[in-house]
């Protein structure tokens, strides 16, 4: 996981404390109205007690930063991360809301707004606080099955009605090794009776100790002709601080076998031919392509180099690679991708969604489409960073393909 330095841990609680004062300060403008000094005196003791708790962990978990066990480290980060999420921004959006109004001279805060602040306060505050909480105990396992029809003039004959599933982004570590959960997205996968299972990518998040215990979860996923996986950029352990070279190397072998382990077939920059009734498509898989600062170990043309047939499914873990590599440079139908996680935030609202990632990733979430090729992004059934997701439920993907008329 990403470390971040001293000067930028001291500006984080700088922020967090400025923004408390205010909150404090706008805060004894509604508390005022309180008859009992000992309920007032109690709500400060807890404002403060919180405030200076959060910014005392956030120094001491980078003190004792390279003290803490890997295992340990990523559970405690994210779990700080939620609560400082939780709080901040509910706080800011007090701050910002209260203040607007009463430079506005909306509110006065005198007699007449007796009853007109708590209200804003309670809804400007508790509100976004509510929603964070849902998103981190609620909606962050809350799977979702988005069916996609994928039609093409080039699918043979044999595989007109092809159901695919499409996952992405486990980051097994994000499950803390709660196998039931994820067990209730194997089951809906299998519901689905798919001929294709396609997973793009991000199985850990840096380590191989992240598998533990989850062959036999995955080992569920059934598919009828096959199910093919590839690396994300956070398979490689490119994130993490490693002693020897050796370590790292012997990581991402393991990674690389728990693919082959959990009858997925690890596609490195190769392609393979699925068969039938004397009909042929091929699957290529890359390993992870993408931008600085992402590391470029994909190689397109190495997996076409291959006996590629006509119809070619292509896995590519980061989307920027569609309009790189592949749309217009090749014959390649259907791309399928992750990597975005749709920023496990984001609005969607009668088809329409919008999420802060679009301004990084010109394709973030969803079906794309230019003339004859395709690109579906999968929003990822993990997390990483942020332990939870606002409005972007994690996701699979039932894809079926049609011939065009």
């Amino acid at each position: 996981m990403r470390t971040y330095s001293l000067f930028v841990i001291v500006l984080l609680c700088l922020g967090i404390i400025i923004v408390d004062v205010f909150t404090f300060y706008w805060l004894q403008s509604i508390i005022q109205y309180l008859n009992s000094t000992f309920l007032k005196t109690t709500i400060n003791i807890i404002f403060w007690f919180f405030t200076v708790g959060l910014v005392s962990a956030i120094f001491i978990l980078k003190v004792k930063m390279d003290a803490i066990p890997s295992q340990k480290k990523h559970l405690l980060i994210s779990s700080l991360y939620g609560l400082t999420v939780s709080s901040f921004i509910p706080k800011i959006i007090f701050v910002l809301i209260i203040t607007i109004l009463y430079f506005t001279n909306y509110v006065t805060f005198q007699t007449d707004s007796i009853v007109i602040v708590p209200i804003f306060g309670l809804l400007s505050g508790f509100l976004p606080f509510f929603v964070i909480v849902y998103a981190i105990f609620s909606a962050i396992y809350r799977f979702k099955v988005y069916h996609i029809t994928i039609t093409s003039k080039t699918l043979p004959k044999a595989f007109n009605g092809l159901r695919l599933v499409h996952i992405s982004d486990l980051h097994l570590g994000s499950f803390n090794y709660r196998y039931k959960i994820l067990e209730r997205a194997v089951k809906l996968v299998n519901d689905y009776e798919p001929d294709l299972v396609c997973f793009t990518g991000d199985l850990v998040t840096n380590y191989s100790w992240e598998l533990i215990g989850w062959e036999k979860v995955l080992n569920k996923i059934s598919a009828k002709k096959g199910k093919f996986s590839i690396l994300g950029n956070h398979d490689y352990g490119d994130y993490a601080k490693w002693e020897k070279i050796e370590e790292k190397e012997i990581n991402f072998q393991a990674i690389k076998d728990f693919h082959r382990n959990i009858g997925f077939k690890l596609l490195l920059n190769e392609s393979v031919t699925i068969e039938k009734d004397g009909e042929k498509i091929s699957i290529l898989g890359v390993e992870n392509w993408g931008k600085p600062s992402f590391k470029k170990y994909g190689d397109l043309k190495l997996a076409l180099a291959g006996d590629a047939e006509p119809f070619k499914i292509l896995l590519s873990h980061d989307p920027t690679h569609w309009n790189e590599e592949v749309v217009e440079h090749t014959d390649i139908v259907l791309t399928l991708s992750g990597h975005t996680h749709g920023m496990q935030a984001g609005i969607q609202i009668l088809g329409k969604q919008w999420s802060p990632i679009k301004y990084k990733y010109k394709q973030w979430a969803g079906l794309y489409k230019t003339k004859i090729q395709y690109l579906y992004v999968n929003r990822g059934l993990g997390w990483i960073g942020f332990p939870g997701r606002l409005g972007m439920r994690p996701e699979i993907t039932y894809i079926r393909l049609q011939i065009s008329k």
